[in-house]
């Protein structure tokens, strides 16, 4: 009975999957703004009605596309986080790493981008859900890290806001745009700079 049931459930999640990816494309060529839901169904060959039944709204593409690029970014910073290495290195990697991620999603590409500031503008819930899960792997290796004795004993999560605080510009797509012609500080020597004040413990 449970095969009859999930094969339906997954034929489903594969056809949203496909709506997401062709989304995401689109918005990459022509813009996110522009991108129609009768261009997407076009794309993949179904009625705009069709679409509608995995998505009830433009609006809800466009969270899902965000919801997946964020995703991508989560999904590289949990494998560092939790991987090998010291506390030290895996949040200097953590940090350069998502400045990297971003830049390659968000800066490089200004269509994508124009959807982020719209996200940011329009104060999507996705934005702060992903803020709070990349704060939540920021903590997970600065306690590791007290835990370890690299680090002064404290509060970590009050530590890990404070450190993606000190390199927001470095993980933030808007900010990384306006602070693209003031190179310095570069994220490794924020990066330093916070490790060192977590080996101070500034963070009690």
């Amino acid at each position: 009975m449970s095969n009859v049931t999930e094969a339906p459930a997954s034929r489903e999640a594969e056809t949203r999957a496909r709506i997401v990816a062709t989304a995401e494309r689109l918005f990459r060529e022509i813009g996110f703004q522009k991108t129609t839901v009768a261009d997407i169904a076009r794309e993949l060959r179904m009625s705009p009605a069709n679409v509608y039944r995995f998505f009830g709204s433009k609006a809800e593409i466009h969270v899902a596309v965000a919801r997946q690029l964020m995703g991508e970014v989560e999904a590289a910073a949990r494998r560092i986080a939790f991987g090998q290495g010291s506390a030290a290195e895996r949040l200097r990697a953590l940090i350069v790493s998502i400045e990297s991620l971003n830049a390659d999603r968000y800066i490089a590409d200004r269509k994508l981008h124009d959807m982020v500031e719209a996200a940011l503008d329009q104060h999507w819930p996705t934005i702060d859900e992903h803020i709070d899960r990349i704060d939540a792997l920021f903590e997970a290796v600065i306690a590791a890290g007290m835990d370890a004795g690299e680090f002064e004993k404290g509060d970590a999560g009050l530590a890990a806001k404070l450190v993606h605080t000190a390199c927001i510009r470095f993980c933030h797509p808007r900010l990384m745009v306006e602070c693209a012609d003031r190179p310095e500080p570069a994220s490794v020597q924020m990066v330093e700079f916070c490790l060192a004040a977590l080996r101070r413990g500034v963070s009690r």
